[in-house]
């Protein structure tokens, strides 16, 4: 039963579209292993707080971040690996060559969405990592533990908005390759039958 549900996980998922995406694949299977490391954790603060009465200070931010990282992270991996969330009513129901100009303009809109996540993003990230003098300063959590994960956190949406956006031209290069490819080989195939 195993071999048939990887088959048909094998045939739902496209390979790798370009460099970036095979990077941004392995990067994201290595760094999936971290979820194990977060559950480990977690399990050591409960067994700390119930069993021995010695709650720690630092599992909870250090889980929330770790997690936290992954989550924009598998944004990319999502991306790259074409598992990311579309509405599949419209999507599905349409024939391929709209299947294909609906492509297009999704990289389109998410072009621009990343474009205005860069921009605030960027002031976010810019805030966190630098005091309004100019020095180096990282934003901290405030807590008892006070580690500098919140401007982490900031730093790393900023360059995975960056990451998208350079996948998402990667994708539509391709998308528009594709689609005047096709539409070549179709016009050519008509003017053949005449």
């Amino acid at each position: 039963m195993s071999d048939l549900m990887q088959e048909l996980e094998d045939a739902k998922t496209p390979a790798p579209a370009n460099l970036l995406d095979r990077c941004i694949n392995w990067v994201g299977r290595q760094l999936s292993l971290l979820f194990i490391l977060v559950v480990a954790i977690s399990f050591y603060e409960v067994a700390m707080r119930y069993v021995f009465d010695s709650p720690t200070i630092w599992v909870h931010e250090t889980a929330t971040f770790i997690g936290a990282a992954l989550f924009v992270i598998g944004g990319l991996y999502a991306f790259a690996n074409d598992q990311h969330v579309r509405v599949v009513v419209l999507y599905d129901a349409v024939a391929p060559k709209v299947r294909a100009w609906l492509k297009l303009l999704h990289h389109l809109l998410g072009l621009s969405f990343c474009g205005m996540m860069i921009y605030g993003s960027w002031f976010m990230a810019q805030k966190a990592w630098f005091a309004p003098w100019g020095d180096l300063r990282l934003e901290s959590s405030g807590s008892a533990w006070n580690p500098h994960f919140p401007a982490y956190l900031k730093g790393l949406i900023f360059v995975a908005f960056c990451i998208l956006a350079v996948q998402m031209i990667l994708h539509l290069i391709r998308d528009i390759r594709r689609l005047f490819a096709t539409h070549n080989s179709s016009a050519k195939e008509s003017s053949e039958d005449v």
